[in-house]
């Protein structure tokens, strides 16, 4: 498959997941594949999936995530509706600065902001968050100016983000926005983990099958808060 590459974003230490996506993106065949970042945060095994997407060698950008744990920031720059959303995201943090290694860490901060690459004729533009700010949230429901705005910046034929959790497509100013959705964090009601295949002319959100209740398992022996293991399961 030389016109089509995978993307996979937002892992969030969840190793199962990442595993079960490159399978399915090998089993198709694609041999073309980036990774939008966030490869840490929330999930037990930090280490072991950026020993993964290196061992792939991987084109990756870093996420929010990424950028403060490789340089041992408190602040992840997520953004919490709630204090207790915000007390739950801090534990995070804080056990995912104990438990990620050196190495894993000076991977991380090796990584770019962006990643530009063809597609046959099309041009794509990876990032994480936005083009503006890796933690800046794109939303399928925010207005379609900000969008329009955008689409009039960007130098690329194809946006492809992530960030949000939640996967979407949808055409602004001649641009094609692509939110892959996330691999092992899915916020969007569906617990399998998401990811997006791109040819020239077409774009498909994967859905992959993995073991969540397991893995909420071991977010819990972790001793991760347990409503991120609920969430894994919940998909919320």
């Amino acid at each position: 498959m030389t016109d089509t590459v995978a993307v996979v974003t937002d892992i969030h230490g969840n190793l199962p997941a990442l595993q079960a996506a490159l399978a399915r993106i090998d089993e198709l065949g694609i041999e073309r594949i980036y990774c939008g970042g966030d490869l840490v945060g929330y999930g037990p095994q930090p280490n072991e999936v950026c020993a993964l997407i290196a061992e792939r060698g991987i084109p990756t950008i870093y996420g929010n995530y990424d950028y403060a744990i490789a340089r041992d920031l408190e602040d992840c720059g997520c953004a919490y509706i709630t204090p207790h959303d915000r007390e739950i995201g801090q534990q995070s943090v804080d056990w995912t600065l104990a438990h990620t290694d050196r190495a894993s860490k000076d991977f991380m901060r090796a990584l770019p902001f962006d990643l530009r690459f063809e597609l046959g004729e099309r041009r794509v533009h990876l990032v994480h968050g936005s083009p503006r700010k890796v933690n800046e949230y794109l939303f399928e429901d925010k207005p379609a100016r900000l969008y329009e705005r955008l689409a009039g910046a960007e130098r690329s034929d194809v946006l492809v983000f992530g960030h949000t959790h939640k996967p979407w497509v949808h055409e602004y100013g001649g641009v094609l926005f692509v939110n892959c959705g996330s691999v092992g964090k899915p916020k969007d009601g569906d617990p399998r983990g998401a990811f997006a295949i791109l040819t020239e002319h077409d774009v498909t959100i994967e859905r992959v099958e993995y073991d969540a209740r397991a893995v909420a398992g071991e977010v819990a022996a972790a001793g991760l808060p347990a409503e991120l293991a609920d969430k894994l399961v919940s998909a919320t």
